[in-house]
């Protein structure tokens, strides 16, 4: 499975809006996402950073596979932040 990058909230809904999802209202910090067609909503988090279990599910329930989420976000600035790994210790 492809490594998911760090996207804030607002980048998954752009990558998303490209597949022909819209936001359709917004409460507190989550935002609604709909599709014509489509029976399922996607509830996505406005954080800086999404978790990648949440992100994974959200591409999931959009009908998405991952490689074609990532094709959806090229273009789009990347979190640059610095983030640990197992091998950093």
């Amino acid at each position: 499975m492809p490594a998911l990058p760090v996207l804030s909230g607002r980048e998954v809904v752009a990558a998303l809006s490209r597949d022909g999802w819209h936001l359709a209202r917004q409460r507190g910090s989550h935002m609604v996402l709909v599709k014509e067609g489509r029976i399922a909503t996607l509830s996505v988090p406005d954080h800086r950073e999404v978790a990648r279990g949440t992100l994974r599910s959200l591409i999931r329930h959009s009908g998405l596979t991952v490689d074609a989420f990532l094709a959806l976000t090229k273009g789009q600035p990347r979190n640059t932040r610095n983030t640990r790994t197992k091998r950093d210790g």
